[in-house]
């Protein structure tokens, strides 16, 4: 008989490796559109993605619009416009990070940026 962990459950896998993650799993631990697969230890980690709305910067959206002079209705419009520049350019930033883990594309040694070397 198999044995499963606390807080497990089993779950079918389609023709297509499709599977449903449970419904009470799927909202207490966040699941929305997207997750994060990875493996670890021989077992398949499904993790939730949190959304990256760019609200986490909102107030330095907000701060420098208003030193750059934006007021009333063109406020609003110019701070939807860069709040939506943010979420791509984590992305960007994250996929930059994962080249340079795997070697590819431009990036720096960690001697190369604290000069490790010159001691």
């Amino acid at each position: 008989m198999e044995m499963l962990l606390s807080g497990s459950k089993r779950v079918s896998i389609s023709s297509k490796r499709q599977i449903t993650i449970p419904q009470k799993y799927f909202t207490d631990l966040g699941f929305d559109k997207e997750a994060i697969c990875s493996v670890e230890n021989g077992r398949l980690i499904l993790t939730p993605v949190e959304n990256v709305s760019g609200g986490e910067f909102a107030e330095l959206i907000l701060a420098d619009l208003i030193k750059e002079g934006f007021s009333g209705e063109l406020l609003l419009q110019e701070f939807k416009k860069r709040q939506a520049l943010v979420r791509p350019a984590i992305e960007k930033i994250l996929q930059q990070g994962k080249d340079a883990a795997y070697g590819k594309g431009d990036y720096y040694t960690y001697d190369e940026i604290f000069d490790a070397g010159d001691e």
